[in-house]
């Protein structure tokens, strides 16, 4: 089989996902692309190869775990393992918590949480049983460290991406396995998450009436944005290779963290000296 490193990237027809091919690619890896959008992805595999790369593309609808299943079968039946992996895939719904539906959040959870649930259920126990170092890079985002008005489903999901992230770490720590794990945090980029309705279910009701205005404040962010998806995607792959966990490309999560977290530690210490008073 061959010796060939291999990554696989889902969410790479655009955006982080298309960079972080890329990115691979130019580190001498072959790639595996998936994504619900084959059109889409179908360029990424062109991108990937005119960079000299080997690269296999296959249609992948990560919220279902079948999907995924088949996505790791044809990793391994290609190459024979997978070196690192991106669960990169995400939507976004727009709007104030008391619009979200119950089927703009089992959307948006169903890829933005169970994505990464079912990459990392049907991917490590190959990787493990291969025995040889690798890591796990799982997208989040900025509003998975801190919160923002108008986007309470899409913070649920990406601050539970977070937490599951954190938790598989210290279990692959605890059993001694030689796979990294990463977060992977960017703030607003140039991609296409505000345009995620392209690919919300047909059977699915339009998105709830303040969708609108928030979805003009986030294209004005990433207008903005002096950091990039190719940024992001360098900022990654520098991640792995030092073994860092937390990927906070953006210098301004900064303030946003230090804000909650104050906030946190202001209303422990208010609430404990009450007590003891």
């Amino acid at each position: 089989m061959s010796a060939t490193q291999v990554a696989v990237v889902t969410g790479a027809g655009s955006g982080i996902g298309r960079e972080l091919a890329l990115a691979c690619a130019r580190e001498g890896m072959a790639v595996v692309v998936a994504d619900i959008e084959e059109e889409a992805l179908a360029c990424t595999q062109e991108l990937v190869e005119a960079a000299g790369a080997p690269c296999l593309a296959q249609r992948c609808d990560v919220s279902s775990a079948p999907d995924v299943e088949r996505l790791a079968e044809a990793s391994w039946s290609r190459w024979g393992g997978v070196d690192w992996l991106f669960n990169n895939a995400g939507v976004a719904v727009l709007g104030t918590a008391w619009d979200a539906t119950d089927d703009d959040c089992q959307w948006v959870l169903g890829v933005n949480l169970m994505g990464v649930v079912h990459g990392v259920r049907t991917f490590v126990p190959r990787m493990r049983a291969r025995g040889l170092a690798a890591h796990i890079v799982n997208t989040s985002s900025a509003a998975g460290l801190a919160t923002i008005g108008g986007s309470a489903v899409y913070c649920a999901s990406k601050h539970a991406v977070v937490a599951f992230s954190e938790c598989l770490a210290k279990d692959l720590e605890q059993v001694g396995a030689p796979i990294g794990v990463s977060v992977l945090c960017p703030s607003l980029v140039a991609t296409l998450i505000d345009q995620s309705q392209r690919n919300r279910p047909a059977e699915l009701p339009e998105v709830g009436p303040t969708a609108a205005a928030y979805g003009e404040r986030v294209r004005a962010g990433m207008a903005a944005s002096a950091i990039s998806a190719e940024d992001v995607a360098r900022a990654a792959v520098e991640a792995i290779h030092a073994r860092r966990f937390y990927v906070i490309p953006h210098a301004h999560t900064g303030a946003s963290l230090r804000e909650r977290s104050q906030r946190i530690m202001g209303d422990f210490h208010h609430f404990h000296q009450e007590i003891l008073q």
